[in-house]
């Protein structure tokens, strides 16, 4: 909360100095991932951030000005993501900047950070670790050791099984988010005198799974802790089905098993699976407002082709407040 205080501040302050027209827009420049392996991250991101931007323009907008957000659809590609927040600050002109999901973030930083502008990124992991940028606040509820907290439940939970556990796998895709996951779940391996007998990174193409998960079979690991996005969490989970993978405990941040779809279609392969939510609709996150802007984005979710329920990314957006009403900068 005081870090959101904090750029909430950053960001008032920066609009309130900035000399315009009160008819001039208020532009929110950010990479988007409509398509590629985080297209459904990225959709269910940009309705809600859409479903904001309605809002508190029907209430007279930020300081007087409207909201309009620019966006072009990075592909899922970290590649293409520098160029894009070149032009959203070259061209485009964009008054503020935010980024959406699993460290797509981290390639654009230097451009950003030689622009000297203030980043409110979304769902990342460590991204800032390296750079150290005092204007970077992201909202992902890991606290400032990312890598450490991200696996610290799995680990508090397999360590509660007797006889306790004494080896563990590793695996990957070979991109920022999983590898920030996996640093962390080495050090708490270490920490807690587990031995790693298996630990590979596979590339993001990867589309059979098959030679991975009978490798890590061979192991015969107690436990196996997997740092997935979207497509390859559906590829390892089946893989281990078929190939009737045993462990006496199986999972890890595994982006993709909180949308609805997902949970549908792997059904009973999710039995037992140990993996984390942001959101759950239980007493302590029922905070007022939730249940409106649940309710607005659930109406409009079948026909823009995004995650039915919401319940991953949508209620951390930026904009929400508790009441259900927008704060001009606020991230929650």
């Amino acid at each position: 909360m005081k870090r959101s205080l904090l750029a909430s501040l950053a960001i008032i302050c920066i609009l309130a100095g900035a000399p315009a027209r009160a008819a001039e827009p208020i532009k929110v420049g950010f990479s988007a991932q409509q398509s590629g392996g985080n297209a459904g991250i990225g959709r269910a991101i940009l309705l809600a951030v859409q479903i904001w931007a309605e809002d508190i323009n029907t209430r007279g907008g930020l300081l007087g000005r409207p909201v309009q957000l620019v966006y072009y659809d990075d592909q899922s590609n970290p590649a293409l993501v520098p160029s894009i927040y070149t032009k959203l600050l070259d061209i485009d002109k964009v008054d503020l900047l935010i980024a959406s999901a699993t460290n797509l973030s981290t390639p654009a930083m230097p451009t950003i950070i030689e622009h000297n502008r203030v980043l409110m990124d979304m769902f990342a992991l460590a991204v800032n670790e390296h750079f150290q940028y005092p204007r970077f606040f992201q909202i992902m509820p890991y606290g400032p050791d990312g890598k450490d907290s991200i696996s610290r439940g799995y680990f508090a939970a397999a360590m509660t099984m007797d006889p306790k556990p004494r080896t563990i796998a590793l695996i990957g895709a070979d991109g920022e988010f999983s590898k920030a996951a996996l640093d962390g779940a080495r050090a708490h391996a270490k920490r807690l005198g587990l031995k790693i007998v298996y630990d590979r990174t596979y590339p993001p193409t990867t589309v059979d799974y098959g030679p991975i998960v009978r490798s890590v079979q061979a192991v015969d690991a107690d436990l196996v802790f997997v740092a997935s996005y979207p497509a390859d969490t559906a590829g390892v989970l089946r893989a281990a089905a078929e190939i009737g993978l045993k462990a006496k405990m199986f999972g890890g941040p595994m982006v993709g098993l909180q949308y609805a779809a997902m949970k549908s279609q792997l059904g009973e392969q999710l039995n037992g699976i140990v993996c984390y939510e942001l959101y759950v609709r239980e007493p302590t996150m029922h905070f007022p407002g939730i249940d409106t802007f649940l309710t607005k984005y659930q109406a409009r979710a079948a026909s823009a082709g995004v995650d039915a329920l919401g319940y991953y990314t949508p209620p951390f957006t930026p904009g929400r407040r508790g009441d259900g009403r927008s704060r001009p900068g606020q991230a929650r």
